[in-house]
């Protein structure tokens, strides 16, 4: 955790990056222009998440596992706006609130209010909002076809399919799953959208409903099958159509997990961008609770160290290097020991897609879910090294 000593070094140069264009970004008239310039990594000008220390609150939020999702959300969103109060800030400004993982909020703060918060006993760190973008690489779309199902070769390389009978669930925090796609079987009554704006948790933009699929694509006759062949897959939509969106969007789908989600169920994050504390805290925060996490290393060659939530460490967290169907290190993944654990399949991946259709696609993204659906199943084992691993540490290759 960033504590107040460090952060202050920093937090002059920041507030001054992010609040001087705070009149662009409260344009009213068209609210996502200065987002729809935003590049990944880049800060949100005037937007803040603010974290608490661990006893604020503490009588009233720490219990949030024993009410409803919502009843926490009202809870932690009450809190928020009875301590931004004090600061004349209106709830208005409030745009994510969070209980069940890390404590805190994101806002609409201008210069002179980060300074005040910043300074209050009850506040462990502040970090400006910023922008992530996806990047993975799309191959093939393809309609559905009439030649029957298909084992896709990074199935059989982790082990093959296995018809899930158990009674846990994956949450696939990304762009949404494909709510009606007959190839999965989707959770829609727990599948939620926490997209600013967004009235559906069903996949406008693709990826989410390919991540589902290498996950648990359903054992049928047609198109494919995933690891755990049929699983109930819970669509947590943070990403926009573009495959964009805010990491405070993303921190309260992770919360919304921890909230819901029960010991043995898995998440996916096939996302991520620059080192980012709040979001780290709060996968950790939720994988304490029994919850495993899949995380994909990254797609910049570089150091995944480098990445959040990439390079967070846990028991029930497992970050994903990947590789092609040779087992040689894809030149796109990141790499490093740690935070990475196992390489899996992640170049030339056939899964589900949205609009009922399938596609072939390339990335860490793509690697992820398959140490996803090992994890639904039982313990990870591995069967061999990946060949060419940069850092000179071969990540072993996660099987059932």
């Amino acid at each position: 955790m960033l504590r107040k000593s460090v952060y202050a070094l920093a937090l002059g140069g920041l507030l001054l990056t992010a609040c001087q264009k705070e009149e662009n970004f409260s344009d009213e008239t068209n609210p996502l222009s200065t987002k729809q310039e935003l590049k990944n990594g880049d800060i949100i000008p005037g937007k803040f998440i603010v974290v608490f220390t661990q006893d604020t609150f503490s009588t009233r939020v720490d219990k949030v596992q024993q009410v409803s999702y919502e009843e926490s959300h009202a809870k932690a969103l009450a809190e928020a706006s009875t301590f931004l109060s004090v600061y004349a800030v209106p709830s208005g400004k409030i745009d994510q609130v969070y209980g069940a993982s890390i404590k805190g909020f994101s806002a609409e703060l201008n210069e002179l209010q980060v300074n005040a918060i910043y300074r209050d006993s009850r506040v462990a760190y502040i970090e400006p909002d910023r922008w992530i973008v996806l990047d993975y690489k799309v191959e093939s779309i393809s309609d559905p076809t009439a030649k029957g199902q298909t084992t896709p070769w990074g199935i059989t390389r982790v082990g093959g399919a296995t018809n899930y009978t158990g009674t846990n669930v994956a949450w696939i925090i990304d762009t949404g799953i494909d709510l009606d796609h007959p190839d999965l079987n989707v959770d829609v009554s727990r599948s939620k959208t926490f997209v600013p704006r967004g009235r559906t948790p069903d996949d406008d933009n693709g990826h989410g409903s390919h991540v589902a699929g290498t996950v648990a694509a359903k054992n049928n006759t047609i198109g494919v099958v995933g690891v755990a062949a049929g699983a109930p897959v819970v669509a947590v939509k943070v990403l926009d159509r573009s495959g964009s969106g805010a990491y405070s969007t993303i921190i309260s789908g992770v919360n919304y997990v921890a909230s819901a989600g029960k010991s043995g169920d898995v998440a996916n994050m096939s996302l991520g961008g620059p080192t980012y504390q709040a979001l780290d805290d709060a996968v950790l925060a939720a994988s304490n609770k029994g919850i495993k996490f899949s995380l994909a290393a990254g797609n910049e060659s570089a150091n995944a160290n480098l990445s959040s939530p990439a390079r967070v460490n846990g028991s029930n967290i497992f970050t994903i290097s990947a590789m092609d169907n040779a087992d040689k290190f894809a030149y796109f993944s990141n790499y490093g020991n740690p935070p990475i654990d196992y390489c899996a399949p992640g170049v030339s991946i056939y899964s589900t897609y949205k609009s009922g259709k399938y596609a072939t696609l390339s990335g860490t993204s793509m690697a992820s879910p398959h140490a996803c659906g090992v994890t639904l199943l039982g313990s990870p084992r591995t069967d061999g090294y990946v060949l060419n691993d940069p850092d000179g540490n071969p990540d072993p290759i996660i099987h059932k």
